[in-house]
């Protein structure tokens, strides 16, 4: 018998030895693929945790004007600005083992799993917050092996990499809450109007409950299962310690007021300021479209909305409905270059060109400030003289003669000083000085004024012959308002992205293009557009808005036959506005070409009304002497106009004015004029 049964117990000896060994080399199989398998996602190191989101742009204080999306809407916020009891709302109802669990919960799987076999369908899931924040990276619901495979380890390498609170911060920020509303800020504001942060322990328990079937448990649609849900949820939160049975039964009795509404739209605010942000954080931080629209941008512009609603009304309120008339309007802090009110046109659901930055038009008139500076900068002053009379120019290299007209033929016929030129926007007097300073002068002050459009260098360039953007003679302007230091049209100040990390930050130019005491003479002598009359043959053009103003404004007007401009400004804010036809046809009702003054008068009136009243400062070596504006000599006491004007020291007149001088006044006049210079010569006797 015993030979018999030692064969059995061998064989049955080396099976189980067999099996020993074949179950040690599983488990060393099995160790060696974990461990290889951990080895491989830290090597990989942390997911990248990037999804779709809407990128929003806010005014130049934090209110937010519009978003980029794909139509949903997406908001990340911080887990500290998600109000507690929405997160234990979650972790109670998704969740309750998260902070115990690495990623899965094998406890929750097993029951899962005995669940589904007993009722012979899937009734029960065990997917962790970790695992279905994995999914929504994914962003991918279909259920092949493939996924489930890649959803786990995408799990596996959220849990060595990040904390808890970063993985809880990412899966409440990527949920779907159902009506297009990703994220618990997008959520928050759709069905409830508030933030994350303020909502009620009644809110969270609603909302907690929507992510197991958004299309189900939506309070919207199907309150009653809403509500049921919002129960369970409540009593799990008992459960587990979160709170009280009495706070949940009056979380649970409380009404609800459900908004239904996305807090945004895209075009309500500003829309062609927005389409410029757009551009140029396509041209200029070179941002790509996708990054632009879903990358979760936060992005600061410089849009004062307040201003920007004032454009607008002011705008709708002055053209009439009838008119076909186009708009092309800017406003900047001078100061800055910080953009803050923009309209590219009357409705930007008709059209999308945008006038203020895209259109170029002839300016006419609103030129001849940089003209002038130019005169300045070549030794002319404020009353340096030319006569103003019908001149045909001539010219020896083969040119056709020109003859520039005034507005409506009306001449002097005397001489008349540059300032009053300037007032009076004589168009001889402009093309005398451009063609005495060399045409090619003031195609170089224009891009020293920042000036990009090609500027010809004809007789004709100083009546504005050659098209700008409105844009661009705001910001000329501007460099004139704030003492000639450089800036450039900004829209952007700050761009942060999904995390906040800071992307771009705009840095101020700190350059000095102008000189400070000619752009002062120039500010002093654009506010004489505004003054009642500088002589005897005919009105300033801004005679027709002065008794509007409050305040000093400098500014000037300029007209062609098919464009309207208005550009003016204070030391803390520069608008201007162009108004015409998109088809460049004749401007020929008078109503249509007093649009731009008036659309302009009364925003920077409206705009500046609860703003302290600025002057402009005047630099050292700048001297002011009251002038006769028809001499363009000191004035006297027998000058019935007397204007303040503002020289560089030493390039002053001294003279005195002796056109009003009568009989009886001129032995007086003699008198004192012999007593002046003998105090002068005191004076100078006294100083040796």
């Amino acid at each position: 018998m015993e030979t018999m049964t030692n064969p059995k117990i061998k064989k049955s000896k080396r099976f189980l030895w067999l099996s020993l060994f074949a179950l040690l080399i599983v488990l060393t199989i099995t160790i060696i693929s974990i461990a290889g398998i951990l080895i491989y996602a830290k090597i990989l190191g942390p997911p990248p945790l990037s999804v779709p989101q809407s990128t929003l742009y806010y005014s130049n204080d934090g209110t937010l004007i519009g978003e980029s999306s794909n139509g949903d809407k997406r908001y990340w916020v911080d887990l500290d600005d998600v109000a507690g009891d929405l997160i234990h709302a979650t972790i109670s109802i998704e969740d309750q083992n998260f902070y115990s669990h690495h990623g899965f919960d094998y406890k929750r799987i097993v029951g899962a799993v005995l669940a589904d076999i007993k009722a012979m369908e899937k009734v029960q899931g065990a997917s962790t917050i970790s695992q279905q924040y994995a999914r929504n990276l994914f962003l991918t619901l279909d259920k092949t092996w493939k996924r489930k495979i890649s959803e786990a380890f995408y799990t596996l390498r959220l849990e060595m990499n990040y904390d808890k609170k970063e993985i809880l911060e990412g899966y409440l920020n990527t949920i779907n809450y159902g009506n297009k509303a990703y994220g618990i800020e997008a959520a928050s504001q759709f069905y409830f109007g508030k933030k994350a942060k303020d909502l009620s322990l009644a809110e969270s328990a609603m909302l907690a409950g929507i992510p197991k079937g958004p299309n189900i448990y939506s309070p919207i649609g199907h309150f009653d299962r809403a509500k049921l849900r919002q129960k369970i949820i409540l009593q799990s939160m008992v459960q587990n310690g979160y709170i009280t049975q009495k706070e949940a039964d009056k979380a649970a009795s409380k009404k609800l007021k459900i908004i239904g509404e996305h807090s945004y739209s895209q075009t309500q605010v500003a829309p062609y300021f927005q389409d410029t942000v757009k551009h140029l954080l396509k041209t200029k931080i070179g941002l790509d479209d996708r990054t632009i629209d879903l990358g979760g941008l936060r992005v600061y512009t410089t849009l004062n909305t307040e201003q920007q609603e004032i454009a607008e009304k002011v705008i709708d309120e002055t053209i009439s409905e009838d008119s076909k008339i186009q708009v092309g309007f800017t406003a900047m802090d001078p100061n800055t270059g910080f953009v803050s009110a923009l309209v590219g046109g009357r409705k930007y659901e008709a059209s999308q060109f945008n006038r203020a930055v895209q259109a170029i038009r002839q300016p006419g008139s609103t030129i001849k400030p940089l003209l002038y500076y130019a005169a300045l900068e070549k030794g002319f002053t404020p009353t340096t003289m030319m006569k103003s009379e019908p001149t045909t120019f001539r010219f020896d290299d083969g040119r056709k003669d020109y003859t520039p007209h005034n507005f409506n033929s009306k001449y002097a016929n005397d001489e008349i000083t540059m300032a009053q030129a300037l007032a009076l926007s004589d168009n001889v007097f402009a093309v005398k000085t451009h063609l005495f300073l060399g045409e090619d002068v003031l195609v170089q002050t224009a891009k020293q004024f920042g000036i990009e459009t090609k500027m010809s260098k004809v007789p004709s360039l100083a009546l504005g012959t050659s098209g700008v953007r409105v844009i661009d003679m705001v910001n000329a302007y501007s460099l004139l308002a704030n003492g000639g230091k450089q800036v450039e049209p900004v829209f952007i100040t700050r761009v942060e992205d999904y995390q906040g990390k800071v992307i771009y930050q705009y840095e101020p130019p700190k350059k000095q293009v102008l000189d400070s005491k000619l752009a002062f003479i120039m500010d002093q002598m654009m506010t004489g557009m505004f003054d009642k009359k500088l002589n005897g043959y005919s009105s300033v053009t801004g005679s027709t808005i002065a008794s509007q103003i409050t305040r000093q404004y400098a500014g000037k007007s300029g007209s062609t036959d098919t464009d309207s401009w208005m550009i003016g400004f204070t030391p803390q804010l520069t608008a201007g506005i162009w108004t015409g036809y998109d088809q460049g046809n004749q401007i020929t009702l008078n109503a249509d070409k007093l649009y731009a003054k008036n659309i302009w008068v009364r925003f920077m009136e409206k705009s500046l009304e609860d703003q302290p009243i600025k002057t402009f400062k005047q630099p050292k070596g700048v001297i002011a002497v009251p002038i006769d504006p028809e001499s363009g000599k000191i004035a006297t006491d027998d000058c019935p106009v007397s204007r303040l004007t503002y020289f560089i020291e030493g390039t002053e007149p001294t003279d005195y004015c002796d056109k009003h001088i009568n009989e009886e006044n001129l032995w007086k006049h003699d008198k004192r004029h012999e007593k002046e210079n003998k105090n002068w010569l005191k004076r100078l006797f006294k100083w040796f």
